[in-house]
């Protein structure tokens, strides 16, 4: 029973008892007396247990579901697929029309709205990961993501300096700096930092390796790609391994999409004659992809091998995301190759760029119906894509081994 309704029926036997007591004598005021206290004492009791109650659920919301895993934290390593800000606070500023569809305004994302680690941080009851390089208004209670735009697993002279390596020698810093000022015991610390224990609980995710294959595109041949992913897997089975030794234990891994349906590589190098595959995608990029993950899932399986008191889960973006090209009309979604951003209104700028016209910025131009592409831009993805991506990924099916993300503990 709630306390209102014990509320209302305390209210009824006072009421009842100062009738009574009119028309009976002593012992039976002392009855009613009796009555009324035990009335309030249980009165109490429900009222405490239900604040506790209410205590317990707050809780809850804070560090996840209230079944399954409750990760107190997530920390993320990645490119522009999953920047929250980095990139666009340390390089350039991500102008308009970025971030109109969901947060009205840029947010630091490659996207109309949200990126697929916003739904994973939504579907753990938790903030959405501010940049670890972004330094105002931002919270790292929950955790703290460093991605950054243009990142490599292997660092490249003509891409972003932040690759996979400089990112976990953010995150190394970031928790020795995070215990030491926690355990200063000041407040403010306190409630803008990770607890020390949650470094062990929390969950690790990646998304990486697109922008070695873009790069690679770019300046070599497609068999010196090839050639060059074993070194890839090489560096970031290493980069897990040292999160293993800071503490990690539960890791969420992507692989990589479908290089050969971006926009970019489509319009910019349309597939030779009989290397289109039937979504019109360049079907050698994507070979070069898929022996990627495959490389990839195989060193996984490995690392869980090596630690079994660790979950690795390893999961199938690319799937997902070819899936949607594949099939765009039955999910709502017109002209899989085409983009949103960049090109309309007669616009020659690209979705990330901007120019002064007459005294006046100007930026690149959106359609009228993002919610109806696959891609935001060249490169990134909408928000309704990747809603729909992350609706795929986080039900484990697409997951080696196949578990839920609110699952993904040990």
């Amino acid at each position: 029973m709630c306390t209102a309704s014990l509320t209302i029926l305390l209210s009824l036997s006072l009421s009842l008892s100062l009738s009574l007591s009119t028309s009976m004598g002593c012992c039976g005021q002392r009855m009613i007396m009796d009555a009324v206290a035990i009335g309030v004492a249980l009165l109490a009791f429900v009222s405490v247990f239900t604040v506790m109650k209410l205590g317990s659920s707050i809780q809850s919301s804070l560090v996840g579901s209230a079944s399954g895993c409750q990760f107190p934290a997530v920390f993320n390593f990645g490119d522009s697929n999953s920047d929250t800000g980095a990139g666009s606070t340390t390089l350039r500023l991500v102008p308009p029309p970025n971030g109109q569809t969901f947060f009205g305004k840029p947010s630091g994302r490659f996207s109309d709205g949200r990126l697929i680690i916003d739904f994973i941080a939504e579907k753990l009851g938790l903030p959405y990961l501010s940049a670890y390089l972004d330094s105002m208004g931002t919270n790292f209670r929950h955790g703290a993501n460093f991605a950054v735009g243009g990142a490599t697993i292997k660092p490249e002279p003509a891409m972003n300096p932040i690759h996979l390596s400089l990112q976990l020698y953010q995150f190394e810093q970031f928790k020795s700096r995070a215990i030491e000022l926690y355990n200063q015991g000041n407040k403010l610390y306190a409630m803008s930092l990770p607890r020390p224990e949650w470094f062990s609980k929390a969950l690790y995710t990646t998304d990486i390796g697109q922008n070695d294959l873009h790069y690679g595109f770019l300046t070599l041949t497609e068999e010196q790609v090839k050639a060059s992913i074993p070194g890839l897997i090489d560096l970031f089975a290493l980069a897990i391994e040292k999160l293993y030794q800071e503490g990690a234990r539960a890791f969420w891994i992507h692989n990589t999409g479908p290089i050969g349906c971006l926009p970019f590589f489509v319009i910019n190098n349309p597939p030779k004659t009989g290397n289109a595959d039937p979504n019109g995608c360049i079907e050698s990029y994507n070979v070069v992809a898929q022996e990627f993950n495959k490389q990839l899932k195989d060193r996984v399986t490995q690392l869980r091998n090596k630690f079994q008191d660790a979950l690795l889960v390893y999961v199938d973006i690319y799937k997902a995301k070819y899936s949607l090209i594949s099939e765009p009309k039955q999910h709502g979604f017109v002209n899989p190759l085409g983009f949103c951003c960049g090109h309309h209104k007669d616009s020659s700028l690209k979705c990330w760029d901007d120019a002064e016209v007459n005294g006046t910025k100007v930026y690149g131009a959106s359609c009228s119906n993002p919610s109806e592409y696959i891609s935001w831009d060249e490169i990134h993805y909408t928000e309704a894509a990747n809603y729909w991506i992350s609706n795929r990924i986080l039900d484990g099916s697409l997951s080696d081994p196949q578990v839920l993300l609110t699952e993904a503990c040990l």
